[in-house]
């Protein structure tokens, strides 16, 4: 069955880094457009970005663009989330999300804060 496994979430402080794995299986991954989206608490899912099958297109909202980059390795089915120069606002649970197949996975936590 599908299946979507986020990793690399945590507690780090303003302008630090952080780096999100997602391993999918259950599917061709190659084959999919795949995006991260977000949920801060109380608010509404958030579209993050996406990445094209051939990683040859990516798009951000305008909330990370220039701060966040999305890749993914066809060859290791997985999807990555750069993310730089995080901000409070940046604290929501993220997740992996196949849009086609409708499926996300079950999130990781991202906390920004000194």
């Amino acid at each position: 069955q599908v299946q979507l496994v986020e990793s690399g979430g945590g507690l780090v402080q303003p302008g630090g880094s952080l780096r999100l794995s997602c391993e999918a299986s259950g599917f061709t991954f190659s084959d999919y457009y795949m995006t991260w989206v977000r949920q801060a608490p109380g608010k509404e899912l958030e579209w993050v970005s996406g990445i094209n099958r051939s990683s040859g297109s990516t798009t951000y909202a305008d909330s990370v663009k220039g701060r966040f980059t999305i890749s993914r390795d066809n060859a290791k089915n997985t999807l990555y989330l750069q993310m730089n120069s995080l901000k409070p606002e940046d604290t929501a649970v993220y997740y992996c999300r196949n849009p086609r197949l409708e499926r996300r996975g079950q999130g990781t936590q991202v906390t920004v804060s000194s």
